[in-house]
């Protein structure tokens, strides 16, 4: 089995594994997928998800976080940790988002890049999630994980991983392959003690088994 064999194999597994997958943040517009994607920064979705159920009744559009005080925007997203950051940020990129595109979250990467805060994962999770466009793969820590020890690249910085993935799965794939990787990553291949003994994938990683009990 060459290369291209073998990640079409892990591809045909992982969506039978993980039929369910997909983005696990909850937005109506792609504005507030922005604003989720952002607030997701070192904390979980499940407890973004918690932070937005009444962020979003009250925050509908850019100029709501713009106009709304510093810090009593750190306090309603004061769960999601690090708020004082994400906060500011979040506020600069609304500020941009007015002035540059009338309020609407852009439809391009590169449009998306320049807006404070936003990176490429950011960046691709809003785009494939939101509009349908793919132009990438959003690399997060359980793609970054997975694909590591999955040999399908050797890098540890997120856009060099990204390359190596688009270099490696067919670009109709590239979408998909994030939620099944993340899907993967949380219900299997976890940071300590991954399941190999019960991964689908373990004839077809080359670190199977060798870091189950670390």
């Amino acid at each position: 089995m060459d290369e291209e064999e073998r990640v079409q194999e892990i591809i045909k597994l992982l969506e039978a594994e993980h039929p369910d997958a997909r983005i696990a943040l909850n937005f109506s517009n792609p504005f507030e997928l922005l604003v989720a994607v952002m607030l997701s920064a070192q904390t979980t979705d499940e407890r973004v998800n918690q932070v937005t159920k009444t962020l979003f009744k009250k925050y509908k559009r850019p100029e709501d976080y713009v106009k709304v005080d510093l810090e009593e925007l750190e306090r309603d997203i004061k769960p999601t940790g690090y708020y004082r950051n994400k906060a500011r940020i979040l506020k600069k990129c609304c500020e941009v988002l007015i002035e540059k595109y009338n309020s609407e979250v852009p439809k391009s990467l590169e449009d998306l890049l320049k807006l404070p805060g936003v990176g490429r994962k950011t960046a691709n999770m809003v785009l494939s999630n939101a509009y349908g466009i793919v132009e990438g793969i959003a690399v997060d820590t359980h793609v970054r994980r997975v694909s590591r020890r999955l040999g399908l690249t050797e890098n540890t910085d997120p856009e060099k991983i990204e390359m190596d993935l688009m270099a490696k799965i067919p670009r109709d794939k590239w979408a998909r392959i994030t939620d099944l990787l993340i899907f993967h990553g949380r219900r299997v291949c976890s940071a300590r003690k991954p399941k190999c003994s019960t991964c689908v994938l373990n004839k077809l990683c080359p670190s199977a088994f060798k870091i189950e009990h670390k």
